[in-house]
């Protein structure tokens, strides 16, 4: 087993994980702190070390809200729990997962970006454990970046200082977890020319970023995008189109919050009152159009072919609905149909009751304009490529079992990653033996796709698990995760659905 490992700054020691066949390193720096002047800049080479670094535990988590205190958050029960977890500026490190025995077996490479909203989340939270898929034969490396406003803002002294980097620090902290895995992961006897990137909600909507960046070209090979490809519908603010100009003005606003007035100012604070400004600042931080790691906007460039190719997965879970329009009366139903869906807003309203004089409740009304805003996304996105002639294949997923527990959740937005990982024995939740055999044949497909670009393959007893069909926009093939197994279904989607997909391949054509 490997032990021990010489990587960019020097040695480390890993620790056997649960099962000693594999070796987990934590913690491993890939980049300098991002601390004074480091600051919203650009990941800065590794600091070298003295001797061997032990790596047998994680390392501060970025900077964001104290995890575990809204007990009341279903995300604060679910797996963000410890309110005593260290957290600091200093957070540029991630973790390896690895089942080789030597450096030279050229395993397949899965490097793993958290979610959050990009404002919390961390890589030691208990469902990201890479044991499990890293027995299948995998490396697995999950990558800390930086959150909120140390990750994401923009300022014109920024823009003006650092033209190369003036914003998506976060990303660019994703991007040299890649590069990093690059460059060294064959000392952990994974192959540097097979990496997969994957990421659940923001960490898929990062996915996305790192897809559309002209700045990643050529760095990995396939893509898992699990909840985090939407489209704006009624509208909402999923993808936002905000001018960097705005988001820059947006910075100015910050720091006269903060109290400063100089980006050396700015740099000199405690980070924790920087955070604690944060949360209270009327505004948020996220992908920025800056012109150089991100030029133009992530849906607009998916849409339209400006996007690296290769194989796909697109999942979302069954319960991630966007409620409707919430419009108040008749008329406001329809200034928001209009602004959604354009010409076809009469036949909107007629789908959601509004039809031969007739006027709904506005609640039912409301109720049958829901919409999953993934799955109109991914129909539109699929609907695209055939226009493009795009070839490489999109395998489409629907997470649709039970979840038990008091409250009743359902497959709510991200309760996939306890069966993606296989980790569903850490979650307080009485998961039966049906939900471990999904979960099983879940991390087979998965890490199948890693190592392939095709997720079909056996289960663990040599069977052929069901067949994942791609999906195209004329066979619009689910692979259904259920109570009952997988199974690939052609249902077609609602005529609300369907609808919202086509007019957001209509609005987003062109852009």
């Amino acid at each position: 087993m490997i032990r021990k490992a010489t990587v960019e700054g020097g040695r480390i020691i890993g620790i056997p994980a649960a099962d000693p066949r594999i070796t987990a390193f934590k913690g491993i720096p890939f980049a300098a702190p991002p601390v004074g002047e480091n600051r919203w800049r650009a990941p800065q080479p590794v600091v070298p070390w003295e001797g061997e670094l032990d790596c047998s535990r994680f390392k501060p988590i970025s900077m964001q809200h104290v995890p575990g205190l809204d007990t009341n958050n279903i995300y604060s029960r679910e797996w963000n729990v410890d309110p005593s977890i260290p957290m600091s500026e200093d957070c540029l490190y991630l973790n390896v997962w690895t089942p080789a025995k030597t450096a030279e077996e050229k395993l397949p490479v899965f490097v793993w970006f958290f979610g959050g909203g990009l404002r919390e989340g961390n890589t030691a939270e208990m469902e990201f454990d890479g044991e499990r898929i890293a027995r299948r034969g995998v490396v697995v490396v999950t990558v800390n970046y930086r959150l909120n406003v140390f990750g994401f803002l923009a300022h014109p002294e920024l823009t003006a200082s650092q033209p190369d980097a003036p914003s998506n620090f976060g990303h660019l902290d994703q991007r040299a977890g890649i590069l990093w895995a690059r460059r060294n992961i064959a000392a952990f006897g994974g192959d540097p020319d097979n990496i997969t990137i994957g990421g659940q909600s923001a960490g898929g909507g990062s996915v996305c970023a790192q897809l559309t960046s002209p700045m990643t070209e050529g760095l990995f090979k396939k893509a898992v995008i699990f909840s985090g490809y939407a489209a704006s519908v009624y509208p909402i603010p999923i993808t936002s189109t905000r001018p960097f100009s705005e988001l820059e003005k947006q910075g100015e606003r910050f720091f006269e919050f903060l109290g400063v007035k100089t980006l050396a100012e700015a740099r000199a604070l405690d980070a924790v009152y920087v955070r604690d400004k944060c949360e209270a600042f009327a505004g948020s931080f996220a992908t920025s159009p800056d012109g150089v790691f991100q030029q133009g906007y992530q849906m607009h460039n998916i849409m339209n072919g400006k996007y690296h190719r290769m194989p796909l997965i697109m999942l979302h879970t069954s319960t991630e609905l966007f409620k409707g329009s919430g419009a108040k009366d008749a008329d406001e139903f329809r200034a928001l149909a209009e602004k959604c869906v354009g010409e076809r807003s009469d036949e909107l309203m007629r789908l959601c009751g509004f039809a031969g004089g007739k006027t709904p409740d506005i609640a039912e009304a409301n109720k049958a304009s829901e919409v999953c805003i993934w799955e109109t996304a991914i129909r539109a996105f699929a609907a695209r490529r055939r226009e493009l002639g795009i070839n490489e294949p999109l395998y489409y997923g629907v997470f649709d079992p039970s979840i038990p527990g008091w409250d009743d959740p359902g497959a709510f937005h991200s309760s996939d990653l306890w069966f993606w990982f296989e980790t569903l024995a850490k979650c307080w939740r009485a998961f039966k033996g049906f939900h471990y055999d999904l979960s099983r044949q879940m991390c087979n497909y998965l890490t199948s796709f890693i190592k392939t670009g095709d997720p079909n393959c056996a289960d663990n007893d040599g069977e052929a698990q069901p067949e994942w069909i791609p999906m195209t926009d004329e066979v619009p093939n689910a692979m259904r995760f259920t109570d009952a197994g997988c199974s690939c279904s052609r249902d077609d989607p609602s005529p609300v659905s369907a609808l919202v997909a086509a007019a957001t391949l209509d609005l987003n054509r062109g852009k």
